[in-house]
């Protein structure tokens, strides 16, 4: 209607967010795993040949067939992005903005000081998200409470020494999977999957109305791909990020862990912010109320869609699922707020 921009200023704006439904029904796959693996905040994964690796801090690990992790290398900050040449070069972002190939310091672009994800093509050449251009990996919060939007993408040839930008203007991308000569990046804060022609840079939105924040992504074994969520949306913080004054005024007094955003974990302090039904009732945590942290995996098809999902609910342990692998047959999820890795088995039809 022509007179709703009007009446909004009076009434408000609904706060909705896209259910868990269809593909995205909840379920307790992943809180019903046992843990395959301890790991302080396990971040990244990738496959090496035979050897399964994850980054922790500032560390990089082989993680044994029986869960067992040995230090493979460290590094002077926390390692941020993680990726294996057609060369096998391990390929490693820091938190400050370093980029090593096989030990090497690359010379970056001025512009590129947030390495978020990294992945070859199947050509050699080499993609790069850069999350913010004013905050670190880590400030991730941060840049979602600014309703940051200064992300871009970067592509270094095989053949090339230098990157160059293949796009801005993007609210976060955390998440890189080479389809051809193009790219599809997961785009954090709004939601959604978006591909990129590799040569101009244009774009074109694959998945959107996503029920959570999008982080990395990797390849299935049939051709699709696996998408980690890291953190559930919810109405409160849809809320917040209307109230300009408001996200200002807690940003300037409180404490970035008390904050009313998304989170890797919840449950771990009385200091954290209560949201509605997320307030024990009797005794127990439902496992459908509102919350700030969340475990989810989904699985996509051949067309980007998605086919299924693994959850850890509001009441569960498994939250902050930042990366996702498949290997001989197996699916391993790292869990970032629950400071473990887990590992399932393929079954008929899929995990």
């Amino acid at each position: 209607m022509i007179l709703d921009p009007v009446l909004d200023l009076f009434r408000g704006e609904a706060v909705t967010i896209p259910p868990l439904d269809g593909a995205f029904r909840p379920n307790t796959r992943l809180d019903d795993l046992p843990a395959f693996a301890e790991l302080t905040e396990v971040d990244n994964l990738l496959v090496d040949g035979e050897r399964l690796l994850a980054s922790s801090g500032n560390a990089v690990f082989a993680v044994s067939a029986n869960g067992e992790p040995i230090v493979v290398e460290t590094f002077p900050a926390t390692v941020s992005a993680l990726a294996l040449s057609p060369a096998a070069e391990l390929t490693v972002g820091l938190e400050t903005g370093k980029l090593l190939i096989a030990g090497n310091d690359v010379a970056l672009p001025d512009a590129i000081r947030c390495i978020t994800a990294l992945a070859y093509a199947e050509n050699g050449s080499l993609w790069l998200a850069n999350g913010s251009a004013r905050h670190s990996p880590s400030q991730w919060a941060a840049d979602l409470m600014e309703k940051g939007s200064s992300g871009s993408l970067w592509k270094r040839d095989a053949n090339g020494l230098a990157f160059r930008k293949v796009a801005g203007d993007i609210a976060f991308p955390y998440g890189l999977h080479p389809i051809g000569g193009d790219v599809l990046v997961s785009e954090s804060w709004r939601h959604q999957l978006v591909r990129f022609d590799g040569s101009s840079g244009n774009r074109s939105t694959v998945l959107a109305h996503l029920p959570g924040y999008p982080s990395r992504l990797s390849p299935a074994a049939d051709g699709g791909a696996w998408l980690a969520l890291f953190a559930p949306r919810n109405r409160l913080i849809e809320f917040v990020l209307q109230e300009k004054r408001y996200r200002e005024d807690m940003i300037g007094q409180v404490p970035p862990a008390y904050w009313i955003a998304p989170a890797l974990a919840s449950k771990r302090s009385f200091l954290e912010p209560l949201q509605c039904g997320g307030i024990r009732t009797m005794g127990i945590h439902k496992p459908w109320s509102p919350s700030r942290s969340y475990g989810l995996v989904a699985r996509l098809d051949k067309n980007m869609q998605p086919l299924f999902s693994l959850h850890s609910r509001a009441n569960g342990t498994r939250h902050g699922i930042c990366s996702v692998v498949e290997k001989d047959g197996r699916l391993f999820v790292a869990s970032k707020g629950g400071d473990c890795m887990l590992a399932l088995d393929a079954i008929a039809g899929g995990f």
